[in-house]
Formats: C-alpha cells, sequence, structure tokens
C-alpha cells in the first residue's frame, strides 16, 4: 500500500468527521443565532448537511475499500471497519431516508412555512430523528477519531 493511500485515508477521515462537527455543532447554531429568518436558516443548514452527507458518502467509501485493500477480509475484525460502516449507513439513512420526509412534509405545507403548519408536529418528529442519527454519527466520529490516533 503506498504512502498516498494512507495519507489519503487519514484525509478523508479527518474531513469527514471535521464536517460532521463543524457544521453540526458550530455552523448550524450560528446560523439559527444569526439569522432572524428561521426558515432561511433550516434551508441554509439543509443544504449544508445535504453538502456534508456527500462528503461522508465519498470519505467513508474510500476509507473502506481502502482497509479492505490493506487488510482484505482481516478489516471486518477491527474497530476503524465496522465505526466507518455504521457511519455510512446512517448518513445514507439521514440522506435518503429522513430528508426525503422533511422535504416532502416542507412541500405539504406550502405556501405556508413548515412550523407554521399542522404538520408541524409530524416535521419535529422526524427533524428529532434526523438530530438523533446525525448525533449518533458524531459520537462514532470521536471513536473511529481515536481509535486511528491510538496506534
Amino acid at each position: 500500500m503506498s504512502r498516498v493511500a494512507d495519507y489519503l485515508f487519514a484525509i478523508s477521515v479527518t474531513l469527514w468527521v471535521g464536517v460532521l462537527w463543524a457544521l453540526g455543532l458550530v455552523a448550524a447554531p450560528v446560523l439559527f443565532r444569526e439569522l432572524s429568518d428561521r426558515a432561511l436558516a433550516g434551508n441554509l443548514a439543509g443544504a449544508m448537511f445535504a453538502v456534508m452527507a456527500w462528503v461522508g458518502i465519498g470519505a467513508a467509501t474510500y476509507a473502506l475499500l481502502f482497509l479492505f485493500a490493506r487488510e482484505g477480509a482481516r478489516a471486518l475484525k477491527t474497530a476503524a471497519f465496522w465505526l466507518i460502516l455504521v457511519m455510512l449507513l446512517l448518513t445514507l439513512a439521514g440522506h435518503f431516508g429522513v430528508t426525503p420526509i422533511l422535504a416532502h412534509l416542507k412541500a405539504e405545507a406550502l405556501p405556508r412555512e413548515v412550523m407554521e403548519s399542522v404538520l408541524r408536529d409530524r416535521f419535529m418528529a422526524w427533524h428529532g430523528v434526523s438530530s438523533v442519527l446525525y448525533l449518533i454519527q458524531c459520537a462514532l466520529g470521536v471513536a473511529l477519531v481515536t481509535q486511528l490516533f491510538k496506534r
């Protein structure tokens, strides 16, 4: 395995976990604190989380392929492999499962904002699911980073 592949693995994991933390723990709260229009803040945060999902999908795909190329079937016995796989599955569930539901609820609420509609409670419930998936990813990201740097 080449050093470049090793570096790309480290960079991909760093980028993914860094984006998770930066967007959800810094950027999104700042948007909601600083913008008076909560719908605009939500739309901007949603757009950033969509980009984050694609970063995660790309980073996880590379990381899993890297681990298989380096370790072969032994990769299945590593904590890093399983942490990356579960984080990827959570990303996929959020981006392709929960996000379309949220978008549908927003569209159904038109011309009103979803938070001012009868769909508010359903939207809040699904937003809560999304938040839980995200927080689990962040926690797994901490475990992944500590796992990779304990060597």
